[in-house]
């Protein structure tokens, strides 16, 4: 079983319009979304199924991030589910070394395995894959590593992003820099040209013992790539600067965890040690960076260190809780529409990853090594 995040009481909540939470003014750019719909998203989704186990043949446990196949490439198969394993069989964090590919339907093979002695490039400290996920054109597969050598936070590294092909082989990685533990992150396409946004955990190197520093980023990295050319690094800029994090014996890293890009060029953090959502204006055309992850958009409220962060269908923000195992919807404008239970076993720590597709949320639970869909 992985470590939990943190050890809150968990609390089993049903979907409710209208919850509470304390919220902030957001920014002009994030009201401009979504006249936000205050119908709850996840309000009529009330079943919840396993898909699959995401422990694949070599034993990795500890599913963090999801992303789902845009297009058949290679192995990749359209409408399959891609989710990267943070831990070894062992259960030390930061030793994951594989890709899983699931298929809506539960059928489960492995996209990659990842050598740590033969990578393509330079990744400080090895490699341990994180929530970072996403898929290229090209059908190339960008996925975070932010390692360890024996699952503890004194021994983690600032790691890398590892680009791989569309059969799953590694081809480059992007290391050095703003690279600092690369935690979560998210992608928009258009044409051959991918603007990424990760957010990084470790800017300045981790600390022993529990500590907390200002000092984590999220940075926008603009790429080539198309079919036969590998993602080539056009430019890099951090959009946002001075977020806190904790390095944690108990969960390696706490600090900034999802983002997700509104239609408005709003960029959306859970900034799972304040407890909060944040908004990034502008995101993608902004020089400066923003401190402290700029506006708060809800904090508190059904908010329990949230993880990932995905959009809805009409604009409104999801986040799985690392606190208590509850999904959690909340307006551009700050107000909690609906909490979910989503893992009623082992609650606390066990939700990272989650996408939205077609009318339905996936999600992975960490707890338990699986694959689960809220429909």
């Amino acid at each position: 079983m992985p470590r939990p995040l943190v050890l809150l009481v968990a609390i089993a909540t049903l979907a409710i319009a209208g919850c509470g939470g304390s919220s902030k003014t957001t920014s002009s750019a994030s009201r401009s979304t979504a006249a936000a719909s205050t119908a709850a998203f996840i309000a009529p989704l009330k079943t919840i199924k396993t898909v699959a186990s995401t422990v694949p043949g070599n034993g990795d446990i500890n599913p963090y991030g999801l992303q789902v196949v845009p297009s058949s490439v290679g192995k990749l198969v359209a409408g399959s589910l891609l989710v990267s394993n943070f831990n070894a069989k062992s259960n030390n964090q930061g030793t994951g070394t594989t890709i899983d590919q699931i298929s809506p339907a539960g059928k489960s093979s492995l996209f990659a395995g990842i050598d740590p002695q033969s990578l393509p490039g330079s990744c400080p400290g090895g490699v341990g894959l994180t929530t970072a996920l996403s898929v290229l054109p090209g059908g190339y597969v960008i996925v975070g590593s932010l390692p360890s050598t024996n699952g503890m936070s004194a021994t983690a590294k600032a790691g890398c992003l590892i680009v791989l092909d569309s059969n799953g082989h590694p081809v480059s990685t992007i290391a050095g820099g703003q690279i600092q533990g690369p935690w979560d992150m998210t992608s928009v396409s258009h044409g051959s040209t991918t603007t990424l946004f990760v957010s990084m955990v470790l800017n300045g190197g981790a600390k022993q013992g529990v500590h907390t520093d200002k000092n984590s980023t999220v940075l926008r990295i603009n790429l080539r790539s198309g079919p036969g050319q590998a993602p080539k690094v056009l430019n890099e800029r951090v959009i946002a600067n001075k977020i806190p994090w904790i390095d944690s014996p108990e969960a390696l890293v706490i600090g900034p965890t999802g983002v997700a890009l509104a239609s408005d060029g709003t960029l959306y953090l859970a900034d799972t040690l304040e407890n909060r959502i944040t908004a990034i204006p502008q995101a993608m055309t902004r020089t400066t960076p923003v401190k402290g992850g700029r506006t708060t958009v809800s904090q508190g409220g059904h908010l329990k260190q949230p993880l990932g962060l995905a959009l809805t269908p009409g604009g409104n923000i999801l986040t799985t809780n690392a606190g208590d195992g509850n999904m959690v919807e909340t307006t551009p404008a700050g107000k909690q529409v609906a909490v979910r239970t989503a893992d009623t076993k082992t609650g606390a720590g066990s939700l990272f990853g989650l996408v939205v597709k077609e009318g339905s949320v996936y999600y992975v639970d960490d707890g338990e090594n699986t694959l689960r869909l809220l429909h």
